[in-house]
C-alpha cells in the first residue's frame, strides 16, 4: 500500500504518463516507415530536429536521477560549490557549439567512434567503442536506474524499489524503440515537466522553510533565511584544508577541490562530456550546424537554471535537518535528501513531483541506451559482425541491443552490486567517467586542431589516460607519498589517503597530452588523415553572438554574487 501518495498524486502522474505516452506513439507513427527502413532516421533522427528539440533533449537527457539524488545530496552536504557542475557545463556548451560542432557537421561525423576512425584508424575506433559502451552500460545506466528508483522508492513511502526499477526500465525502453525520433520530441515534454514541475517543488520548499521558521509561507523569504542561517552552503569555492581540519571540510574538499578544479580537471570533464560525448552530440549531428549550435545553445540556457531545480532543494533539506524538521534523514544521509523535501508536499503535487522524477529518469534512460545502441550498431555490429547488413536489419539490431543493455543494467543494480549508494551518486559517476575521459578529450582535440597527431599516439593516449588515472587516484600517494608539488592528499572518511580526483583528472590529462604528442613528433609533419579546419568554419550568426552574450552575463553575475 502507497505510504505517501494519494489517488489525486496517481490522476497527475498518470496524466503524465499518458500524455508522454501517446506523443510519442503519434511522432513514432507519423515516422513509422522512415524510422523502420533508415539506420540515420532511427538513430539519429536526421534532419528532423529543430533547434528547441535539440536543447530540450539534451537537458532532459543530462537532468536525471544523479542530479535530483545526488546532486541535491551534494547541496545538501556541500552546498551551492556542487552547482559548479551545471554553471561551468553552461559555458563548456559554447566551446562545443562554436568550435567542436563544426568540425563533426562539416565532416558528417554521426558517431563518436566514427570521428575517431576517419581522423585516425579503426584500432581507435575499436577501442573506444569498447570504452564508452562499458562507461555508458555500467557507470551511467546504472547510476540512473539505481538512483531513480531510489527517489521515487523513497516518494512512495519504501519497499518498492525491484518494481520501480523495473518500471523505469520498460518505459525507458518503450520510448527508446521508437528511436531518436520519438526520444527527441517526447524529451521536449520531458523537459517541459522537469522545468515546471521542479520550479513549483522549490518554491514550495523555500514555503516550508519560511514556514518552519515561523514567517508564514513566503519563498523569499525562505530563500534569505536559509542564506543567512548557513552561509557556508553558499560558496562557490572551498579553500585547501589546514592541519588539523575537521573530516567534513576534507571531505567536501576533496570532491570540489576549490580553485585546483577549475584550473583544469572541471574543464576537462566538462568538454569531455558535452563534447565527445555520443549520448550528448547525438542530438545535434543530423541538423545543419546553425540549428545544431542554436539548440547546443539553448540547452546552455536551460543548463544555468537547473542548480534552481536539483541542488537548492538540498540546501533546504540542510536547513531544516540542522533544525530538526527532517527526522527521516537518519545520520544526515545526503543522498535521502531530495526524497525528504517531497515527503512536505501536499496532495496532488507529490504526483506532480513523481512525474518530474519519472520524466528525468526515463528521458536519460531512453537517450541513454539509444547511443549505446547507435555505438553498438554502427561501429561495432556494421563493421566487424555484418559489414553486408541492411538499414532494416541495422535499426533490428539497434532495438535488440536497447532491450540487452537494459537487462543488464538492472542486472547490476538489483542489489547494488557497483556500490553506487556508498561513493553517493553523483561522486559514483563524475569519478569513475574520470577514468575515461583525460584520453578521451586529449585525442578529440589534438585530432581536431593538431593535424600531426597520429593514429599510434591515439591509441597510446587512451590508455595512458587510463593507466594514469588509475596511478593517480589509487598509487601515487604510495609512490610518492601525501603532500607534493602535484597535489595535496586528504585523510578520507575511510582514514586512507585520497587525492581529490579532479585533481588526479588534470594531471592525467596532462601527462595523457604530452605523452600524445611526444609521440606525434616521431611521425609526419602532417598526417595523411588530419582534418582541414579554416576560419569560415567557425563564424557565427548575430543571433548565436546575442544568446553567448546573454549566457555569459547571467554566468558572471552569479559568480560575482557567491565567489
Amino acid at each position: 500500500m502507497l505510504k505517501h501518495i494519494s489517488i489525486g498524486d496517481l490522476i497527475v502522474f498518470f496524466t503524465y504518463f499518458v500524455l508522454v505516452s501517446v506523443y510519442g506513439y503519434l511522432v513514432y507513427r507519423r515516422k513509422k516507415a522512415e524510422t523502420n527502413s533508415s539506420s540515420h532516421s532511427f538513430f539519429l533522427a536526421e534532419g528532423s530536429l529543430t533547434w528547441w528539440a535539440i536543447g530540450a533533449s539534451i537537458i532532459a537527457s543530462n537532468i536525471s536521477a544523479e542530479q535530483f539524488i545526488g546532486m541535491s545530496g551534494d547541496g545538501f552536504f556541500a552546498g551551492i560549490a556542487v552547482a559548479v557542475y551545471e554553471w561551468l557545463g553552461a559555458a563548456t556548451l559554447i566551446i562545443v557549439a562554436v568550435f567542436f560542432m563544426p568540425v563533426y557537421i562539416k565532416n558528417k561525423i554521426y558517431t563518436m567512434p566514427q570521428f575517431l576512425k576517419d581522423r585516425y584508424n579503426s584500432g581507435v575506433a575499436l577501442v573506444m567503442s569498447i570504452f564508452w559502451l562499458a562507461l555508458y552500460i555500467f557507470i551511467n545506466l546504472t547510476a540512473i536506474l539505481y538512483l531513480g528508483a531510489l527517489a521515487i522508492n523513497g516518494l512512495l513511502g519504501g519497499g518498492y524499489l525491484h518494481e520501480i526499477m523495473i518500471g523505469l526500465a520498460i518505459f525507458g525502453v518503450i520510448i527508446a524503440l521508437g528511436g531518436m525520433q520519438v526520444v527527441g520530441y517526447t524529451d521536449v515534454v520531458q523537459v517541459a515537466v522537469l522545468i515546471i514541475g521542479g520550479l513549483a517543488i522549490t518554491y514550495l520548499s523555500l514555503t516550508i522553510v519560511s514556514d518552519k521558521f515561523g514567517f508564514g509561507q513566503n519563498a523569499l523569504t525562505g530563500l534569505k533565511l536559509i542564506l543567512k542561517d548557513s552561509p557556508d552552503h553558499f560558496h562557490l569555492i572551498f579553500k585547501k584544508p589546514a592541519h588539523g581540519a575537521s573530516v567534513e571540510t576534507i571531505s567536501k574538499y576533496l570532491i570540489l577541490p576549490g580553485f585546483a578544479m577549475y584550473a583544469g580537471g572541471q574543464w576537462i570533464s566538462n568538454l569531455n562530456y558535452w563534447g565527445c560525448n555520443q549520448y550528448i552530440t547525438q542530438r545535434a549531428l543530423g541538423a545543419n550546424l546553425h540549428t545544431a549550435r542554436t539548440g547546443i545553445l539553448f540547452a546552455s540556457l536551460l543548463k544555468i537554471l537547473m542548480p534552481v531545480i536539483v541542488m537548492l532543494p538540498g540546501i533546504v533539506a540542510f536547513v531544516l535537518y540542522k533544525h530538526g524538521d527532517l527526522p527521516m534523514l537518519v545520520g544526515g544521509k545526503k543522498d535521502g535528501a531530495y526524497s525528504a523535501i517531497l515527503s512536505f508536499l501536499p496532495s496532488g503535487l507529490k504526483g506532480l513531483s513523481l512525474a518530474v522524477l519519472t520524466a528525468a529518469i526515463v528521458a536519460s534512460i531512453a537517450g541513454k541506451v539509444n547511443s549505446i545502441s547507435t555505438i553498438f550498431t554502427l561501429d561495432v555490429y556494421k563493421n566487424y559482425m555484418s559489414t553486408k547488413a541492411t538499414e532494416r536489419n541495422m535499426v533490428w539490431v539497434g532495438r535488440i541491443v536497447i532491450v540487452c543493455s537494459l537487462v543488464i543494467a538492472v542486472a547490476f543494480t538489483w542489489n547494488d552490486m557497483l556500490g553506487i549508494s556508498g561513493e553517493g551518486g553523483y561522486t559514483f559517476v563524475q569519478k569513475y567517467s574520470s577514468f575515461v575521459s583525460p584520453g578521451v578529450l586529449a585525442t578529440f582535440l589534438l585530432g581536431m586542431f593538431w593535424k600531426r597527431t597520429t593514429g599510434e599516439a591515439a591509441i597510446i593516449g587512451i590508455l595512458t589516460g587510463f593507466a594514469a588515472s588509475v596511478f593517480f587516484n589509487q598509487f601515487a600517494v604510495k609512490v610518492f607519498g601525501p603532500e607534493t608539488w602535484l597535489y595535496s592528499a586528504f585523510i578520507n572518511p575511510s582514514g586512507v589517503y585520497e587525492i581529490p580526483f579532479f585533481i588526479c583528472l588534470g594531471w592525467s590529462f596532462l601527462t595523457t597530452f604530452g605523452v600524445m604528442v611526444l609521440v606525434s613528433l616521431f611521425g609526419p609533419v602532417v598526417n595523411a588523415k588530419s582534418i582541414e579546419v579554416d576560419k569560415g568554419m567557425f563564424k557565427l550568426k548575430s543571433s548565436s553572438i546575442v544568446l553567448i552574450a546573454v549566457i555569459l552575463l547571467f554566468l558572471s553575475a552569479i559568480y560575482v554574487r557567491f565567489w
